[in-house]
């Protein structure tokens, strides 16, 4: 399915039937990253997984920021007339899920933020300096993302009173402080890392994810 709001054409793929969910995957992905995980949702929810502008089947912007593909799930939220869905976002998706309820705090139900970061210091050192190896041959806009975005603090997390249930492996790309800074400055925030995991291992392709719902 393709919608038209924010100035973009974003694709998504709808299923199920129950509370509103909505998928966000991460940088260079897109929804399929969810095929394992939608089929055991759907039963009890109505799960969106949306292609992020820039990503799988979605249009492509000018340039990149979090902050507007913040304000693509608002719209899409509101252009749907979803009531508080619940946001299920990975690594870019998971700043995107913080960004947007910074925001607008009120329009959600609560949020799953897996492997999210509040800067590019939160990133491993060995990390930045792969992607800005990579950067420097491929000069490809949504790696520039990661090395520039984004820039939350503390103070702009505690305006999100909702529920949130940070998640990270014990191996993320993340450091663990950073996690652990993110659920801290959280009013509501349940606090999980993830022992044998990395990055994505319990995202990407899988199901793991269902006990969090």
């Amino acid at each position: 399915m393709y919608i038209q709001l924010n100035g973009q054409i974003i694709c998504y793929e709808k299923s199920g039937e129950g509370i509103p969910v909505i998928l966000l995957h991460g940088n260079q992905e897109d929804h399929t990253i969810y095929n394992e995980l939608i089929p055991e949702l759907s039963p009890q929810y109505t799960v969106y997984a949306i292609d992020t502008r820039g990503h799988g089947e979605s249009a492509t912007p000018k340039e990149y920021h979090y902050k507007d593909m913040a304000q693509d799930l608002l719209c899409f939220v509101k252009a749907l007339d979803l009531d508080h869905p619940i946001v299920c976002g990975f690594s870019d998706g998971g700043i995107v899920a913080l960004l947007a309820a910074i925001s607008e705090p009120d329009v959600f139900r609560r949020l799953i933020v897996c492997g999210a970061n509040l800067s590019p210091k939160g990133l491993r050192g060995s990390v930045l300096r792969s992607i800005r190896r990579h950067y420097k041959k491929s000069e490809n806009p949504l790696e520039a993302l990661m090395l520039t975005e984004p820039d939350i603090c503390e103070s702009d997390l505690a305006r999100i009173r909702i529920p949130v249930t940070v998640l990270a492996g014990k191996h993320d790309i993340v450091r663990s402080r950073e996690t652990k800074r993110i659920a801290a400055a959280l009013p509501d925030a349940t606090l999980e890392i993830l022992k044998g995991e990395d990055h994505g291992s319990y995202v990407i392709h899988s199901d793991k994810l269902l006990k969090y719902f």
